[in-house]
């Protein structure tokens, strides 16, 4: 039989379709980026400055003494009402929460989380929590776009990729970062690496890229940022750097669910948390006021080493605190920016012993070695902190460095800060992911073929004294009549069929609309046939017009691909000699 031609990517006649929803998904995305930003900054003036604007203001600057403690107090009583009487998905910093409706929600989002997941994060920003845009816009545009999904006959694959097309388009708007936003997606939220989910994302990603000055009115990196080409010496310092970020993650992640624990201690409902880790969060304002709000105006210093290096220290520790204990209360907010500013802090500390290299590389190697280590995502913090500065002489010291300190977390923890939280909720969140065998192989390459077939015209007492009679091979056998398969038949059909007429021919039983597999299909799509319809095994017929049975294909067949699969995960061996001639 000659091989069939088969296409890189399975057949999709919906892509076009699903692509033009997510170029709309850029736009609402860009919007949505728009009003999160425009509600950060109205309770940031309305908290600290007792004014109604949106303009751009730093909390650290207010003059409000101890008072400040208050603030943050009243931003967490307000989001636990929220979340208790309006929606407990606000909770949380977005990102687990998107990933558990993609994976076990079939991506659908209500409406009350899109309106309420930008306020509820506005309010506890505004207020000072030491929180980023990010986890929030993920949060909003995902379900604006599983809103706008829900209306259309689609289904759960196609809504996951018009969620996450929503999410990423939100994120491009808010950082300006588009390509980071698509790996994102590609490590985190999608699960896959399709065209049908890779497409809508980018496009959605572009679209919101495009629109960032207009609706933004952001052009440009957000932190722009030059250092000096990469000497060669600097590779020891990244590894050494990458180890720092390493330890530092994971000592951020265990430390927030021991927190979170302890707060789960409290004899209290959940609702007062978020005020409880707000007085916390009040204090650590007073003590550090840099430590407060988005804090994007300290990053930048941060990487233009414009802090003294007791200041940073001291940023550091009250970040990290504040950030953890108001997190672990339940309250809204995201993780990128925080983690931003504590890597690019340790940067900071490092880059006063690190050699190899001048001391303004390390807080952004830091930075994104940290947000690469802390969510598991090395790629997207590598290229994030591209986008963020523009700094291409960093790119090789932030791979590598992010590199490291995800290779840390992933030997040192089971989960990640953000698979964590799910596991939590009783779900196992897998994240690795490959071509699976049965998309590698088609049905030709595993059917039977040397295929007993039953006459249609044969009654069912004879095919009880043959086919399944005493010396059965077969559990069933394909019905043809000549060539052209009727059907399938197997013993127990038989019987039936024999118990109430004896002399009734085997067609009888077979169904109107015979059920079959051709010799091209992938091995998953018939392996998925075989779930949908009860069965434990298909003829393969040439063609779905002449319907000449050429074999057989059942889950025996299927499941041998999975030892293919172990012989090239798990066997280990040593080529005691290599040939010279290359192998057919």
């Amino acid at each position: 039989m000659p091989t069939p031609l088969r296409g890189d990517f399975a057949p999709n006649t919906r892509l076009l379709r699903i692509t033009l929803i997510a170029a709309v998904l850029g736009v609402l995305g860009a919007v949505a980026a728009r009003v999160l930003l425009d509600l950060i900054h109205l309770f940031t003036n309305l908290f600290f400055f007792q004014t109604v604007s949106t303009a751009d203001r730093s909390p650290a600057s207010h003059t409000l003494g101890a008072a400040v403690i208050a603030l943050p107090v009243i931003g967490g009583l307000i989001v636990g009402l929220m979340a208790r009487y309006g929606s407990d998905k606000i909770r949380g910093h977005g990102i687990p929460e998107a990933i558990e409706a993609i994976l076990f929600g079939k991506s659908r989002m209500s409406p009350k989380v899109a309106v309420l997941k930008p306020l509820s994060s506005g309010i506890v920003i505004g207020s000072g929590g030491p929180f980023g845009a990010e986890g929030p816009i993920i949060m909003t545009g995902g379900a604006i776009g599983s809103l706008l999904a829900q209306h259309f006959h689609l289904s759960a694959a196609e809504r996951k990729a018009l969620l996450v097309s929503g999410a990423t388009a939100g994120m491009t708007a808010v950082f300006g970062t588009p390509v980071a936003a698509v790996l994102l997606a590609v490590e985190l939220l999608l699960f896959e690496l399709r065209p049908r989910s890779l497409l809508p994302v980018a496009v959605a990603c572009a679209v919101a890229g495009f629109l960032r000055p207009l609706l933004v009115g952001a052009s440009g990196p957000l932190f722009p940022l030059e250092t000096a080409p990469v000497e060669p010496l600097a590779i020891v310092s990244c590894v050494a750097a990458g180890l720092a970020c390493g330890a530092l993650s994971a000592t951020l992640s265990l430390s927030l669910y021991k927190v979170e624990d302890l707060f789960g201690k409290l004899p209290v409902h959940w609702m007062w948390w978020p005020a409880i880790g707000g007085l916390v969060v009040g204090i650590g304002g007073l003590l550090e006021p840099r430590a407060l709000g988005v804090g994007y105006d300290v990053i930048d210093d941060l990487l233009h080493n414009h802090l003294a290096l007791s200041a940073v220290v001291a940023l550091l520790a009250v970040k990290a605190a504040i950030w953890v204990i108001a997190l672990g209360s339940g309250t809204s907010g995201g993780v990128l920016a925080p983690l931003l500013m504590m890597g690019a802090g340790l940067g900071v500390v490092l880059g006063h012993v690190l050699p190899g290299h001048e001391a303004a590389l390390w807080p952004l190697v830091c930075m994104a070695a940290t947000l690469g280590g802390t969510m598991r995502v090395p790629l997207t913090a590598t290229v994030f902190a591209f986008g963020l500065t523009h700094d291409a002489n960093a790119l090789l010291p932030t791979l590598c460095a992010s590199a490291v300190a995800y290779g840390f977390t992933v030997l040192t923890m089971r989960r990640s800060i953000l698979t964590e939280k799910i596991a939590r909720r009783g779900h196992h969140i897998y994240r690795e992911y490959g071509v699976d065998p049965l998309e590698r192989h088609a049905v030709h390459e595993v059917m039977t073929r040397s295929v007993r077939s039953i006459d249609a015209a044969m009654t069912a007492a004879q095919a009880m004294t043959g086919p399944f009679g005493p010396e059965q091979l077969h559990r069933a056998h394909p019905v043809v009549k000549g060539s052209r398969l009727v059907g399938i038949v197997d013993r127990a059909a038989v019987i039936e069929l024999h118990d109430r007429v004896p002399h009734a021919v085997v067609a009888e039983a077979c169904a109107i609309s015979p059920e079959f597999a051709l010799p091209d299909e992938t091995c998953r799509a018939v392996a998925t046939r075989l779930a949908r319809l009860q069965l434990e095994r298909l003829p393969v017929v040439s063609d779905a017009v002449s319907l000449t049975v050429v074999g057989i294909v059942s889950r025996s067949d299927l499941i041998k691909l999975s030892g293919v699969h172990f012989d090239e995960e798990d066997t280990c061996e040593r080529m005691r000699s290599v040939p010279w001639r290359d192998q057919p």
